[in-house]
C-alpha cells in the first residue's frame, strides 16, 4: 500500500520541488519517506518524522484528516521540524 502511495505522490511532485525530507512512520506497515523531490519507502532520516497508521496516512493525504486535529486527537504524533510537514499541503494541492 506504501509504495502506491508513494507513486501517486511521485506524479503529484513531477515538475514541483520540496525542499527538506519527511518520513512518514506507519510503523509495523512501513515507512515513506519524502526527499530529494521523490517519495519512497527506503527509510532514512529525516527533517520531520510523523508517525500514524497506514489508514490515517491515506486519510491526511486526500484531505479527509485535519493534520492539527489528527494531532490534537492523537492519530498523529510529529517530531522534528514541523514547519516541514506544513510544505507538504501546499506542494500536493
Amino acid at each position: 500500500m506504501l509504495t502506491q502511495i508513494a507513486d501517486a505522490i511521485n506524479e503529484a511532485l513531477a515538475g514541483k520541488t520540496f525542499d527538506g525530507s519527511l518520513k512518514f512512520d506507519c510503523g509495523a506497515d512501513g515507512v515513506l519517506v519524502l526527499a530529494d523531490n521523490r517519495a519512497t519507502t527506503l527509510d532514512r532520516d529525516a527533517d520531520c518524522t510523523i508517525k500514524l497508521s497506514a489508514e490515517n496516512l491515506k486519510k491526511l493525504l486526500k484531505g479527509k484528516l485535519n493534520p492539527m486535529t489528527g494531532v490534537m486527537m492523537g492519530k498523529l504524533k510529529v517530531s522534528g521540524n514541523p514547519a516541514v510537514a506544513m510544505k507538504l499541503g501546499s506542494l500536493l494541492k
